[in-house]
């Protein structure tokens, strides 16, 4: 009977079992923040859209029926089905007129360039309080999601 020496060769296999669940256990953890932060932002894009489409109704409401606070908040809050939107700041009715970096406010008497007159507009906004799914994790996504828009009616 011949004595044999084992160099260890075979035992490689067996030695090294522990270290996928030891590389397992160290990545868990970043993934798991990996996957709280995509659903976090998923969420927090959700409600931004759904703000914007809040702010979408008041306006197609106030296209349709002209300048009534009341009428415009309730499309507003009533537009989708997300508890929590308000009509703020509350809608405001103004006179403007077209630049190119947006409306600028004037007197309803005042002339435009181009001697027009000034147009009637409609400001429009929303806004939605957001709380995250953990609060403590440390994302850019602001408490309150807010939408504004300008409609012209004249």
């Amino acid at each position: 009977m011949a004595l044999r020496l084992d160099d260890g060769a075979n035992d490689r296999p067996r030695r090294s079992l522990g270290t996928a669940a030891l590389e397992f256990g160290l990545t868990i953890p970043f993934l798991l923040m990996f996957l709280l932060a995509v659903a976090e932002l998923g969420f927090a894009m959700y409600e931004t859209m759904q703000v914007y489409a809040a702010v979408e109704a008041g306006a197609l409401y106030a296209s349709k029926n002209g300048f009534d606070s009341a009428g415009i908040s309730a499309a507003v809050v009533n537009a989708t089905g997300t508890a929590g939107v308000s009509a703020t700041p509350a809608p405001s009715q103004f006179c403007g007129c077209p630049q190119t970096t947006g409306v600028a406010t004037v007197s309803c008497t005042a002339t435009c360039t181009g001697g027009t007159a000034p147009g009637q507009y409609i400001r429009i906004g929303a806004a939605l309080p957001h709380t995250g799914i953990l609060p403590a994790f440390a994302l850019p996504v602001p408490d309150t999601l807010t939408a504004q828009t300008i409609v012209r009616l004249k």
